[in-house]
């Protein structure tokens, strides 16, 4: 989920909200204003990829998230990518990328991104602090020891907002005793959907016990994975079983439907680590000469999206918008305008965006603007499936008119 419009950025509409609703968007305010959110993308560049087919003409602009995503659509070679995102530690975890892959040196990225944490992860970011820019390099000399193997949190991540609920439902998942880990283990090393759906079949009756069922209704754990109250309320009133039966459906679907072995994005979340079969594809040696001759191609901006494409003006030719247009079409429908006049604006012959939200439809979508997009569901839909996340109500490729 995203973090390129927050409450702290953009006051909300005015109007009267129950007791409950303030105190979520209040925590939601205060999570994302002060601490990083993602440290990992939780969108599946593999789908992205198919859907954008970017070559060395393409001009993208994206939301910065945990920046593997841009790390990934540079293995296409664009010509440039505009990272963006209001939250200044977001663009630190990408700059801290980029410094890495720079030394071409692939144990030192791989024990940082990889396994998560490292003994020598000091004396790592200490070879390449004098390349960051000043915020970042202020950032992560703070919160080096994110990727501290001796912590309680022993992992990059388990920090941050969504580092910190993983870590809770991952003790959780877990519980108590070797049982549920053993079948955790066999799970992500299943050897096909078979035997996936039996183990899964297993491990079901015991995740969901009255612990389980109480967190995932908690406005801090969702307010500390991102999501915003306009999401909860697309999900509670689009899905018959509410946020639980939200959840448990898209968990279920991910766990039996899609070959587990090369979901590297569950996977960092059960075990604080990816594995060399799977992992990012940024994150495989293979990558990294080719990546480190263009990841200066990636250029950071925290800003706002449309504060971004007023202060650079260009012909691009991608938006990439994660799902933060679901927030501001709830908090504020006038900035949601503003937005998409900015895109429409500075979208290139033949440009295209994609988005994704939490409803099943782009009916949060000004009027106006539905009228000047051509979404594209045949090309989305059977993709959608294959999300290897599974978390999202819907996915959209638009075509900018």
């Amino acid at each position: 989920m995203s973090t390129t419009t927050s409450p702290t950025m953009i006051a909300p509409t005015r109007r009267r909200r129950a007791p409950l609703q303030a105190a979520h968007d209040f925590l939601f305010a205060k999570v994302h204003g002060g601490t990083l959110i993602y440290n990992a993308c939780w969108e599946d560049p593999r789908i992205d990829r198919t859907l954008l087919r970017l070559d060395r003409t393409s001009r993208v602009v994206m939301i910065t998230s945990a920046g593997c995503n841009a790390l990934d659509y540079l293995l296409d070679d664009p010509a440039e990518i505009h990272a963006v995102d209001v939250n200044h530690r977001q663009n630190a975890v990408l700059e801290l990328k980029q410094a890495l892959l720079r030394t071409g040196d692939h144990q030192r990225l791989w024990a940082l991104f990889g396994e998560g944490a490292d003994a020598r992860h000091e004396e790592i970011y200490g070879s390449v602090r004098h390349d960051l820019r000043p915020p970042a390099r202020a950032y992560w000399d703070r919160r080096i020891s994110y990727f501290d193997p001796g912590g309680q949190r022993n992992s990059f991540y388990f920090h941050g907002g969504s580092g910190l609920a993983a870590w809770m439902l991952r003790a959780v998942v877990l519980g108590p005793g070797p049982r549920r880990r053993r079948l955790a283990e066999e799970l992500l090393d299943a050897p096909d959907l078979a035997a996936q759906r039996a183990i899964f079949g297993q491990l079901e009756p015991e995740i969901w016990g009255r612990l389980a069922r109480f967190l995932v209704r908690q406005p801090m754990l969702m307010a500390l994975l991102g999501v915003p109250r306009p999401q909860i309320r697309l999900i509670t009133t689009s899905h018959p079983g509410g946020l639980e039966g939200y959840v448990r459906e898209k968990l279920r679907r991910v766990m039996t439907e899609l070959p587990i072995r090369e979901n590297y994005f569950w996977r960092v979340y059960l075990t604080g680590r990816y594995a060399p079969h799977c992992r990012p594809e940024y994150l495989r040696p293979e990558h990294g000469g080719f990546l480190a001759s263009r990841v200066d191609r990636i250029r950071l901006s925290t800003t706002t999206l449309t504060r971004h494409l007023r202060d650079r003006p260009g012909s691009y030719s991608h938006f990439v918008l994660l799902d933060h247009q679901d927030w501001l079409a709830a908090h504020d429908p006038e900035a949601l305008r503003e937005e998409w006049e900015t895109i429409l604006a500075n979208a290139a012959p033949g440009a295209v965006a994609i988005l994704r939200t939490a409803g099943l439809d782009l009916s949060f979508l000004p009027a106006e603007v539905r009228a000047r997009i051509r979404a594209r569901p045949d090309l989305t839909e059977a993709l959608h499936r294959l999300d290897r996340v599974g978390t999202y109500g819907s996915l959209h490729l638009l075509e900018l008119a």
